[in-house]
């Protein structure tokens, strides 16, 4: 990407936009030093960086706070072989601010790694992968404090030099009050506590007692009515301070050097850090940046033929400007090219936003290449156009001798043997510096060559010879800026598939241009016959009336998407409400069990009843069967249990039928039931048809033959079913052998909650090879 496209589209301004919401100096340069990336890869991966950072940022709440720049302390240890002996040993505000950044870093690093399963795994990721210097900062939180100053603690030696010399200024406090006490000197000091001059405790004396008193005169205020007086008896303590004082800054030097020794060690990971810092930094400022703008991530596709769509397109500097954002603006357009188009050529009015499409086209896919979110609606995809030149505005140099035409040819003819199908070129009424005629002709041949080349073009112009040829060239599509038919002020939109009148004489009336002036130009043009403006205007107005029907169309798409948005949100929240009493009467019924108020059978019942009522109650009508359409050995399916069984015996005058499912009888009513294709699964080898009795049982299962284990496996579900299922009792088919399986049986059946009773059957049912038991 060429410099001079940058400066034509204004790269730069955005990029000062972008750096105002870094908290950092160093933040800001790395923001202003944004360029497009090289590969599409790597901008996949800034804008999948940018994403979780938006997302952390969102989510966490958590915010960078200002920090100071390193840059220039951190790139002495960079560039020194021996930072140590080259570098002198840096103050204590120099470490104070490393302490700061890196304190920051680690918090920042501890926020982003605090979810576990969190939605920002490329910058977790990040994070994971810079070292950090972890004894460094451990260093320099032992030896700072908050407020910048050297810790007592960072040294065994400073911390006894500071306890000698808080102990010698209580000595001294002790020793001028006894003095002052003792020969009366209270009325002559100016205030009662002594202080320091020239680094020595002395006692604010009034001057005129000066004499009075026997000691060194070191200094006197401004107004000359207090000498600060060393008495004779401090001297020697004073001395004594001065020494400590000496050991004391030896012992910070000594710290410092050491301090620095630990940062040199680890400079690789300080460096490392920092950067990261810095990147967090400018992640946050395009966080502040894409919310001010409302602003999302493009995609970038690198296929041949890929097309493009910037929906709700606004230019990023027009976004920033207040005044404009007053008046409604900036107004969003839609940029868009189908796979078969390689060029598109905007007609129209002036001052009706030519320009600005282009500038918002080169501009959007600038941004998107430097990993930065832009301003258009979700979905946006950007073709890979890694070359994009851009010829926009006066280019004249009287310096170079250049003309607006011949500034752009010049620049035209350097670039030409670089273009191809990668390349976007921007040309702003190309030809317009010169004869009309052959510009127009120059500009239809240079489109030719750059198609040929496969470059992708956007032009703006007034040639009506260039609107023709959008109109009937292939690969080329015209497109036009609107105008309002009754006002004639642009409308800032633009309509695909068709060309618009220049608007020039309307542009000028706007302007203040004399109406006389321009009743005589309506004239020359009726002289020339060249005015094809109603037919123009006719177009013009015909898309703008489409452009308000779309509006209408996507208004009302946008009431019903609010009015579905919050039908869905009634929805949930009666779900929830309803989750809640399920769950609270849930909760009821089972106290109430446990507290023996209602029998483990009605329990189930009522969770049964609860159930039910939850469910969605459909309308379905089902089928219905006869007692003559079945007989017994017939495969039918049970539609409660939605198993299916075989007809063993049937009820006439009841409508019911007895079944057989896999071992399990039981009676059914015959519209509980419907024909279905006989089934592989044969009834049970163990099932016995009866007679209708008089109070049958429901339920009988089979489970002889099996072993004590599978059988009271078998037995507990099938109890359970039958509970839930409201029958009275069941029927348990042991068998008699050795009588070992009735035993574990019965076993088990005592310690079964929600049984009434049981016992063996009488003869004529089975008699002890059955057990029947009945439900409370």
């Amino acid at each position: 990407m060429n410099s001079r496209t940058l400066r034509a589209l204004e790269f730069g301004k955005v990029l000062e936009h972008l750096a105002s919401f870094c908290v950092s100096e160093a933040g800001k340069q790395v923001c202003l030093q944004t360029v497009p990336l090289n590969t599409p890869k790597e901008v996949t991966a800034e804008l999948a960086l940018f994403d979780d950072a938006r997302t952390f940022f969102s989510r966490s709440g958590f915010r960078l706070r200002e920090f100071p720049d390193l840059s220039s302390f951190l790139s002495v240890f960079a560039h020194s072989d021996d930072p140590i002996r080259s570098v002198s040993v840096p103050d204590t505000d120099a470490f104070w601010a490393v302490r700061d950044a890196f304190g920051l870093l680690k918090e920042a690093i501890a926020a982003i790694h605090e979810e576990s399963s969190s939605g920002w795994p490329h910058l977790e990721r990040l994070c994971a992968e810079t070292p950090f210097p972890d004894m460094s900062l451990a260093a320099l939180r032992r030896c700072l404090d908050d407020s910048g100053m050297i810790r007592d603690e960072s040294s065994p030696e400073l911390l006894f030099v500071r306890s000698e010399l808080r102990r010698l200024h209580t000595q001294c406090l002790r020793k001028v009050k006894d003095f002052a006490l003792r020969y009366n000197l209270t009325q002559y000091l100016q205030d009662d506590f002594m202080t320091l001059a020239s680094d020595r405790y002395v006692l604010p004396l009034k001057s005129n007692f000066k004499g009075r008193v026997q000691g060194i005169i070191h200094d006197y205020s401004n107004t000359g009515e207090t000498c600060y007086f060393e008495p004779i008896f401090l001297i020697e303590l004073n001395n004594r301070l001065q020494d400590l004082k000496k050991e004391e800054r030896e012992e910070e030097y000594n710290i410092l050097r050491y301090l620095q020794g630990v940062l040199v060690q680890e400079k690789d990971r300080l460096l490392a850090s920092w950067k990261l810092l810095i990147r967090l930094d400018a992640e946050s400022a395009k966080t502040g940046f894409a919310a001010f703008l409302d602003a999302t991530c493009a995609s970038v596709d690198e296929s041949e033929n890929a097309p493009l769509s910037l929906l709700k397109a606004r230019h990023p500097l027009l976004a920033f400007d207040r005044e404009l954002q007053k008046k409604g603006g900036p107004h969003p357009i839609d940029l868009i090219f189908r796979s078969e188009d390689r060029a598109l050529v905007i007609s129209g009015g002036n001052a009706g936003g030519k320009t600005v499409c282009l500038k918002t086209l080169g501009l959007l896919t600038i941004m998107t290449l430097s990993g930065l979110p832009i301003p258009a609606a979700r979905g946006a995809v950007v073709p890979w156009w890694p070359r994009i030149q851009a010829f926009i505005g006066d280019e004249q140099s009287l310096d170079d001798h250049l003309s607006t035409y011949t500034a752009q040819i010049r620049h035209l003819s350097a670039s030409w043997e670089h273009t191809d199908s990668r390349t976007l070129v921007l040309l702003d009424e190309f030809g317009a510096g010169t004869d009309p005629t052959q510009g127009a002709a120059l500009a239809q041949a240079v489109l030719d060559g750059l198609l040929e080349r496969g470059a992708h073009i956007v032009s703006a112009t007034h040639f009506p010879a260039l609107k023709n040829y959008a109109l009937s060239r292939e690969h080329v599509r015209a497109a036009s800026v609107l105008f309002d038919p009754g006002t004639k002020k642009p409308l800032f939109r633009l309509a695909y598939d068709q060309v618009g009148a220049s608007q020039a004489l309307d542009a000028a009336r706007e302007h203040g241009l004399p109406e006389s002036v321009l009743r005589r130009a309506e004239q020359y043009m009726l002289l020339d016959g060249e005015d094809s403006g109603a037919v123009l205007n006719r177009l013009n107005e015909l898309a703008a009336q489409r452009e308000r029907d779309l509006e209408k169309l996507e208004e009302e798409r946008r009431r019903y998407e609010e009015k579905r948005r919050s039908l869905q949100e009634r929805f949930e929240k009666e779900r929830l409400r309803l989750q809640e009493d399920l769950q609270r009467q849930s909760a009821d019924i089972m106290k109430k069990w446990q507290e023996g108020r209602i029998a483990h059978r009605q329990a189930l019942k009522e969770m049964a009843r609860l159930k039910a009522e939850a469910s969605p109650q459909t309308e379905k009508p089902q089928p219905t069967i006869s007692p003559e359409q079945i007989c017994p050995g017939q495969t039918v399916l049970h539609r409660p249990w939605n198993r299916r069984a075989i007809v063993q015996e049937i009820d006439s005058g009841k409508k019911r039928v007895r079944l057989d499912m896999n071992g399990v009888t039981m009676w059914a009513d015959i519209s509980l039931i419907e024909l279905a294709d006989p089934s592989p699964a044969p009834a049970s080898s163990g099932a016995t048809v009866r007679t209708a009795q008089k109070n049958p049982v429901f339920l009988r299962l089979d489970l002889r033959g099996k072993r004590v284990d599978i059988a009271l496996g078998e037995l507990s579900q099938f109890l359970d079913r039958a509970l839930l299922s409201g029958q009275d009792g069941v029927e348990i088919l042991h068998g008699r052998g050795t009588g070992v399986l009735r035993r574990e049986v019965h076993a088990f059946l005592k310690t079964f909650p929600g049984l009434a009773s049981f016992a063996t059957a009488k003869e004529d049912q089975g008699g002890d090879g059955v057990t029947i038991a009945s439900f409370r």
